[in-house]
């Protein structure tokens, strides 16, 4: 295990949390705002990875690609918000829960209808096709620098927007005490549609960025949700900072364990029981990191309410 393998994999890790910041910020903020358990989060991610793929086929231009795919789910979102979810929010958790894991299954399947059930090979741009030679002995994907490039971008663009915009102090002011924004005259309801429509265009965003990386098939939506909820579990919801944090710590600690634990554990176990433990000690990394986290801080690295 050289220098130039642990760097490469730590920008790996950085690149996969930055990925999964974009999708973590917008789930964050609907929960931490609207009180809104949103399951159907990651199906929004899906439609943006399948949007992108298709329009960048069809068009081969693929910044046209990521534009069609923001705008296509903000739109099918703004939908989603006005014909079910407004209907959600005073209600309790556990339907909230039902209704939008039903969203996942109609989404599952509106997918297969429109686009078939084999999976989606994206295509990387092909500006971005070769590597960048970052040292002597040190190539890097490029396309995976643009990812570390756009999540570092709109994670700036969003602390911007949350902390020094008037739409950014009513959305922290109904992330620390709702009912008090609500009293002062906040028109509660136009910050949610907002709200949502964000998290549903950096969903799109996140999948369509990572659509030449993965394959884009059904299911993807549910199989990102799980490390987007531990995400905003480390981080505290309806935190921003605190789930840019969370999303690195939770991109590097998952990365690494996938590429080291194997190599590690080869040292002192036979290699057909190291290549099965392996992948399965890492799998849980993510669960002992936040179990350690909410140890020590049981409401989250940056509670929005602390």
């Amino acid at each position: 295990m050289d220098a130039i393998f642990v760097f490469e994999q730590l920008l790996n890790g950085l690149g996969y949390g930055l990925m999964l910041f974009l999708i973590a910020a917008g789930l964050t903020l609907v929960f931490g705002i609207m009180d809104t358990m949103n399951l159907a989060h990651g199906s929004l991610y899906m439609a943006g990875a399948y949007v992108a793929a298709r329009v960048h086929e069809a068009s081969a231009s693929f910044a046209l690609a990521v534009l069609a795919a923001v705008l296509v789910t903000v739109a099918v979102a703004a939908l989603l918000e006005v014909l079910v979810i407004r209907r959600l929010y005073r209600r309790d958790h556990l339907v909230q829960v039902l209704a939008t894991f039903g969203i996942i299954l109609i989404a599952d399947d509106a997918v297969k209808a429109i686009w078939g059930v084999a999976p989606l090979m994206a295509s990387t741009p092909a500006a971005l096709a070769g590597p960048v030679q970052l040292a002597e002995g040190l190539p890097y994907p490029s396309y995976r620098l643009l990812l570390i490039a756009a999540g570092l971008l709109v994670a700036l663009g969003l602390y911007l927007l949350v902390n020094k915009t008037r739409i950014g102090m009513l959305v922290r002011a109904g992330a620390s005490n709702r009912q008090m924004a609500e009293f002062m005259g906040v028109r509660v309801g136009t910050v949610f549609a907002f709200v949502f429509a964000l998290g549903a265009g950096l969903a799109a965003l996140a999948g369509a960025l990572m659509a030449p990386i993965s394959s884009v098939q059904i299911g993807m939506g549910e199989a990102i949700l799980i490390p987007a909820l531990v995400v905003i579990v480390i981080g505290g919801i309806g935190s921003i900072r605190g789930a840019f944090v969370a999303a690195l710590l939770v991109g590097l600690v998952d990365t690494a364990g996938r590429a080291f634990l194997p190599l590690a554990l080869r040292a002192v176990l036979p290699p057909s029981v190291a290549a099965d433990l392996g992948p399965a000690l890492a799998g849980i990394a993510m669960y002992v990191l936040m179990a350690a986290v909410l140890t020590l801080k049981p409401a989250g690295l940056f509670p929005a309410r602390a």
